[in-house]
C-alpha cells in the first residue's frame, strides 16, 4: 500500500456543521474519516478551514449547468464571523491531538510529520482556506501560526481583504480579475517570514504572479489540475506550471469532477484515466518530484473510482498500471509534500 499525504481536504466544515460527529468512527457519508483513511493508506492531509460566503441572492437561485461549477461565488464574509468559525475549528483540531488513544498529531514541523507518518499516527496540517479571519494588521496570523496554522491560501474564489480569487464559470482561463492588495502583499511577507505555506488554489492569474514576483518560497498549488486539459479557471496554465517548476515547488491533483473532465461535467462516472491523464501533464510539466494529490475531500464531487479516503489506492493502482514505479508513486503519494514542506518550513 502506497502511503498518500493529501493536498487538501475540507473534513473540519462537516464537523462544525455536525460537533457530535466522531472522526474517528466510520461513516457513510462524507468522504474522510479514521477508519476509511486507514483502509485507504490515507496518513494524513491539510486539513482546510473555510468560513462559507453568505447565502446567495435570489436572483442566483438555480443557475448551473451540467458542466459543472454550479454558481458564481457569494460576497465578502464578515471577517467577525470569519473568526469564530476559525477558532471552532482549529479547536477541533486540536481536541483531535489530545486524543486518549494517540491517534491523530496536528504536525507543526516536517520532522513532527515524518514522525507520525513512520508511527502510524493520522497527521493534520492546519490550513486557511482564504484569509478572511485575519485583520489588515496580521496580528492574528501571528496568533494562529502559534496555534498551529501552518499553511494559507491569501483567498477562496471570492474576493476578500488580500486579493481576488477566480469565479466559478466554464470554460476560461485563470485571469479573471486583480490580484493582490497592499495587504495582501503584506500577508505574503509575513508568511514567508513565519514559514507558512501559501497555497495558490483558488486565486487569480494576476495574483498567483503577484505571488511569484514576492515569495521567497517554492510555489504551490494544493488542489488544482492541468488547464491544458480541463480549462476551468480553478486550474493551472502551462505558464503558470513551469513558474511552479522554477520555484521547486508543488501541485496537488484536485479529485473534484468538474476540474478534470474536459468539459467540466460533474459526473461521478468520470473514469480514472482522465486522472491519470492530469497527472501525466503535471508530470511532463513539473517532473515527478513536484506532483502530489490534493483530493478537495469533503469538499467536492468525486469520481466513482476514489468515491472517499478508503479508495486512494485504486488511483494508485491505475497509475502503476500505466507505468510508475514504486518510487514513483511513493513521491506523488507523500514524499513530494514532505519535500516542499521542508524546503518552506525549514527541517
Amino acid at each position: 500500500m502506497i502511503p498518500v499525504f493529501d493536498g487538501h481536504n475540507d473534513t473540519l466544515l462537516l464537523h462544525a456543521q455536525d460537533p457530535d460527529r466522531d472522526f474517528f468512527a466510520r461513516h457513510d457519508d462524507g468522504h474522510v474519516d479514521l477508519v476509511r483513511a486507514r483502509e485507504g493508506g490515507l496518513v494524513g492531509g491539510f486539513f482546510a478551514v473555510w468560513t462559507p460566503s453568505p447565502d446567495l441572492p435570489p436572483a442566483y437561485a438555480g443557475l448551473g449547468d451540467d458542466r459543472g461549477l454550479p454558481f458564481p461565488p457569494g460576497g465578502a464574509v464578515d471577517p467577525a464571523r470569519a473568526r469564530a468559525h476559525a477558532d471552532r475549528c482549529l479547536a477541533q483540531l486540536l481536541a483531535w491531538h489530545e486524543d486518549p488513544a494517540g491517534r491523530f498529531r496536528l504536525v507543526r514541523t516536517a520532522l513532527e510529520l515524518e514522525e507520525a507518518i513512520r508511527d502510524g499516527v493520522m497527521a493534520g496540517i492546519a490550513h486557511f482556506e482564504g484569509a478572511e479571519a485575519i485583520g489588515p494588521d496580521l496580528a492574528a496570523l501571528d496568533v494562529y501560526h502559534a496555534a498551529g496554522l501552518r499553511s494559507l491560501g491569501p483567498v477562496w474564489s471570492r474576493p476578500n481583504l488580500f486579493g481576488f480569487g477566480v469565479p466559478f464559470v466554464f470554460p476560461s482561463g485563470p485571469d479573471l480579475g486583480p490580484g493582490l492588495t497592499p495587504h495582501g502583499r503584506a500577508l505574503v511577507r509575513r508568511c514567508n517570514e513565519l514559514g507558512i505555506m501559501l497555497d495558490l488554489s483558488h486565486i487569480t492569474e494576476r495574483g498567483f504572479w503577484d505571488v511569484a514576483e514576492l515569495s521567497t518560497h517554492p510555489l504551490v498549488a494544493t488542489h488544482s489540475n492541468a488547464h491544458a486539459i480541463c480549462p476551468s479557471p480553478r486550474n493551472l496554465t502551462d505558464e503558470q506550471l513551469a513558474a511552479v517548476a522554477a520555484s521547486d515547488g508543488v501541485v496537488g491533483l484536485n479529485f473534484n469532477t468538474g476540474f478534470l473532465d474536459p468539459e467540466g461535467r460533474r459526473d461521478t462516472t468520470l473514469p480514472l484515466d482522465v486522472m491519470v491523464r492530469h497527472v501525466d501533464h503535471l508530470v511532463d510539466r513539473l517532473g515527478v518530484s513536484r506532483v502530489a494529490l490534493g483530493s478537495d475531500f469533503d469538499g467536492a464531487t468525486m469520481p466513482d473510482g476514489v468515491k472517499d479516503a478508503s479508495q486512494l489506492q485504486n488511483l494508485m493502482a491505475a497509475l502503476a498500471a500505466t507505468g510508475y514505479d514504486d518510487d514513483s508513486l511513493r513521491a506523488i503519494g507523500h514524499g513530494n509534500w514532505l519535500r516542499v514542506l521542508k524546503l518552506t518550513w525549514g527541517e
